[in-house]
């Protein structure tokens, strides 16, 4: 099985660094796969859920923005903020909502709106 390599990085620390089969990643104008080979491409990151296919199982981890990189050897997640599928608790969840909800508050944009609706979206998977 062919395999990259891939890299998860908040500000905070480095959740993952891992040979995958494939990334399935939370992309800002839609979800995608990553995998071994892939055309390079570099997305800004929608709130969601990423998933990761290792040789010993799948990860997922829950991404609030950010950036991600690929290329046919490498995939590479900057995060704003990331965090394990078991630590997302469901006051965690709350409390990311109610952040994108008082920025979009203060922003009352349509991209404030956006983000506050996909924050809502991603946590509730």
């Amino acid at each position: 099985m062919a395999m990259m390599q891939f890299e998860l990085v908040s500000p905070e620390r480095k959740l993952a660094s891992v040979e995958a089969s494939e990334v399935q990643i939370p992309g800002a104008e839609g979800d995608f796969t990553a995998m071994p080979d892939h055309a390079p491409v570099i997305t800004t990151l929608r709130p969601g859920y990423l998933t990761v296919v290792t040789a010993s199982g799948t990860e997922e981890y829950f991404v609030t923005g950010g950036f991600a990189e690929v290329s046919g050897e490498s995939a590479t997640v900057l995060a704003e903020r990331a965090y394990a599928k078991a630590d997302m608790t469901s006051e965690l969840a709350a409390e990311l909502v109610a952040e994108a909800d008082e920025a979009h508050g203060a922003a009352g944009t349509d991209a404030s709106a956006k983000l506050a609706a996909d924050m809502a979206a991603g946590v509730a998977l």
